[in-house]
């Protein structure tokens, strides 16, 4: 009896530990994290044709935890500085940012839209979220470094 009931109860581990494990979504990839803003890209045809780098003095940090981002921007010529707060998610290979605060500048722009998707190219240590044109042509990215 005590045979059986051993086996019965290791059969019930193995099985559980199995119906478990296939329920879990599959983990492609993560963009937590906090990342500086490196450069920009321009397209044409789906092909990069210009990269410029961010202007001296520029900077912008995002900030991606628990399905909320935050970001923050500082400019020379703007002291006050630019800020948006609200949630993500990715899929495999898009980043979709819904935006639920801001300075008073992303406040106006809120109003007119609050969900913005990009394309999203994801290494390690650096992506790129990148625009798409009516027609889903690439146009412009935003390249990051991770910096945590």
């Amino acid at each position: 009896m005590k045979k059986l009931l051993t086996l019965s109860t290791i059969v019930v581990v193995v099985l559980t530990a199995a119906i478990v494990s296939s329920n879990k979504p599959t983990n492609f990839h993560s963009i937590e994290g906090t990342w500086e803003l490196e450069s920009f890209h321009n397209y044409d045809e789906g092909q990069i044709t210009s990269t410029q780098p961010k202007a001296e003095g520029y900077r912008q940090v995002k900030m991606y935890y628990n399905g909320h981002v935050m970001w923050t921007r500082y400019v020379p010529e703007e002291p006050n500085g630019r800020f948006g707060y609200g949630s993500y998610r990715i899929t495999e290979n898009q980043l979709i940012e819904t935006l639920e605060y801001g300075d008073a500048e992303m406040m106006q722009a809120l109003d007119t839209i609050r969900v913005f998707t990009f394309d999203l190219e994801l290494q390690d240590n650096s992506y790129s979220q990148i625009n798409l044109d009516e027609e889903g042509n690439k146009t412009f990215s935003e390249n990051y470094k991770r910096i945590d």
